[in-house]
């Protein structure tokens, strides 16, 4: 296959995969009563920015409530797995082996019955339609491959490295704060981001949790829109592109620590 061809290949499938944000983008400019066309306009004819003012004065106060259990959801994710990862990469526990394969079979489980369980959970506890609550059903998505990505990459750190600091006196935890983690900074990132996002982007914990509360996320937020008689497409499109920029703001600052988080491990001297 010539290099022409295969340039033209790439970018026809690339624009197959964008085609959907384009889309998105388009139908959130467009009038509600444009949209009954058939067949659809490929460019708004009468752009309109009420999706938009939509967005401004009904849809803020979600994108927050996304905002704080994103953070919320890196936070919890980071001091849970990065410990994790160290133990089993270093300090090699007896089960370790074990512990692997559990996460690894953690990820399998589907989330609606996690969403139900943890349910019954919180009815109990009274976390129900709470960002506490919210936050740590989140984190249980994100921890077991916080873990695996943890410890591939401390995995890689030389030991005799950490031997160096055991012989100055450091002990495991303080060798695990001042050089380990440090040393993990791709890590960190990658799983950082990858709790960002799941959490961000989650829908069955926050209905299933938080439906009908006074803070609910944005997924929720687009939700609303929705309804038995009246579907707002231009508000709905303008939410999911709203929603859509922090997320691929930080995709893109943050791809190159992401290549390097992801592959860590792969290669072994």
């Amino acid at each position: 296959m010539s290099k022409g061809l295969k340039t033209a290949l790439g970018l026809l499938l690339t624009g197959i995969m964008l085609f959907p944000v384009y889309w998105m983008i388009n139908v959130s400019l467009t009038r509600d009563q444009d949209m009954r066309k058939s067949p659809p306009d490929l460019f708004p004819s009468h752009v309109t920015l009420e999706g938009y003012r939509a967005v401004v004065d009904q849809q803020l106060p979600y994108l927050g409530t996304s905002l704080v259990i994103g953070l919320g959801t890196v936070a919890l994710t980071v001091a849970l797995a990065a410990p994790a990862g160290y133990a089993l990469a270093k300090l090699r526990p007896r089960g370790g082996g074990i512990m692997s394969f559990v996460l690894l079979a953690a990820q399998m489980i589907p989330g609606i019955i996690m969403a139900m369980g943890f349910y019954a959970i919180y009815l109990q506890l009274g976390l129900l339609q709470t960002v506490p609550g919210l936050i740590v059903a989140d984190s249980t998505l994100a921890v077991p491959f916080a873990v695996l990505i943890f410890t591939a990459f401390m995995s890689g750190i030389p030991g005799e490295l950490l031997q160096a600091a055991r012989t100055d006196g450091a002990g495991p935890l303080r060798t695990f704060w001042s050089i380990v983690l440090p040393m993990s900074r791709n890590a960190v990132v990658t799983v950082s981001l990858f709790a960002f996002l799941w959490s961000w982007s989650d829908f069955i914990f926050a209905s299933t949790l938080a439906g009908g509360g006074a803070h609910e996320p944005i997924t929720l937020g687009i939700y609303h829109y929705i309804g038995n008689n009246n579907q707002q497409w231009n508000a709905i499109m303008a939410t999911a592109v709203v929603a859509s920029l922090p997320a691929a703001v930080i995709l893109v600052l943050a791809q190159r620590y992401v290549a390097a988080g992801v592959t860590a491990g792969a290669v072994k001297d």
